[in-house]
């Protein structure tokens, strides 16, 4: 467990810092990423050096689905093992990161558009730590995480985001952590093992959004519904394409956007990242 004295160095006031924070967004696939080492954990492990260090880590997780807005203020938040089915050696994982209630305060107050509750119960969930872990695997950087209000319109949550663009400026890393493409009915179990096999309706529709992306054309991204027959097979239901809206919403107009991890896996699912900024 990280000592109260390591946290306390984390309770001061944000201080704003000199380079803007670039924001991810995380195609985090299986909890298994959280122990294999493979393609996908490399490249986080990777990215963590390439960008700068940062003073805390915002993640909004497609596994937080909530009715109204909440934010973990917790000084050390629990490791969630919310899944079933996997090896024990998963549910073993510990993830010790410290919390920042200051953060978590601070986030709250930028939000005008949502009532934020300032949560003590959640902690970090699989789509937050499997990441974290692998970036920083000395659990010293405090660790947040944004739940995802799902009574509102995916304008809303794009919108919202962008209130959220001052912790750029103050170091912390905001990261949308779900997947492009995400239909784990239509799943090739026999192909599970072959990373780079899809669908073609789930590789059309992910070089679909990586295009908009690109061109910086986020509307019809936000009106993912009215993009056609492959949209509604690659988004059967919105919790793991909404994180993506939030790290768009966070794009300044000066930043550059690139892709990593862009393979599609196991038929129906892609593992399409995006680095913006940096």
């Amino acid at each position: 467990m990280t000592s109260l004295s390591a946290f306390n160095k984390f309770t001061d006031d944000l201080k704003e810092q000199d380079q803007l924070m670039p924001v991810l967004f995380i195609g985090h696939g299986s909890p298994m990423n959280g122990i294999e080492d493979n393609e996908f954990s490399q490249r986080w492990s990777q990215m963590a050096k390439e960008i700068p260090v940062p003073a805390a880590v915002l993640v909004v997780s497609a596994h937080w689905f909530t009715k109204g807005t909440r934010v973990t203020a917790m000084d050390f938040p629990e490791t969630i093992h919310d899944f079933g089915g996997f090896p024990q050696a998963l549910f073993d994982v510990q993830y010790p990161a410290p919390g920042n209630p200051v953060l978590a305060k601070e986030t709250a107050s930028l939000l005008h558009s949502a009532k934020v509750e300032l949560d003590h119960d959640w902690g970090l969930d699989h789509g937050a730590w499997t990441v974290v872990r692998r970036m920083y695997p000395d659990a010293k950087i405090p660790v947040v995480q944004l739940s995802i209000d799902y009574t509102r319109e995916p304008q809303y949550h794009f919108d919202l985001a962008k209130e959220l663009y001052e912790l750029r400026k103050k170091g912390v890393l905001i990261m949308g952590s779900g997947n492009m493409v995400h239909n784990l009915r239509m799943v090739s179990w026999a192909k599970i093992n072959e990373p780079g096999y899809g669908y073609d309706w789930a590789l059309q529709m992910n070089d679909r959004f990586k295009q908009l992306i690109s061109d910086g054309d986020f509307k019809p991204l936000i009106n993912y519904e009215s993009l056609g027959a492959e949209s509604r097979l690659a988004i059967p239901t919105p919790e793991h394409y909404l994180p993506l809206l939030y790290s768009l919403g966070l794009k300044g107009s000066k930043d550059n956007i690139s892709f990593f991890n862009d393979k599609a896996i196991a038929g129906s699912l892609t593992m399409t990242s995006v680095l913006i900024g940096g």
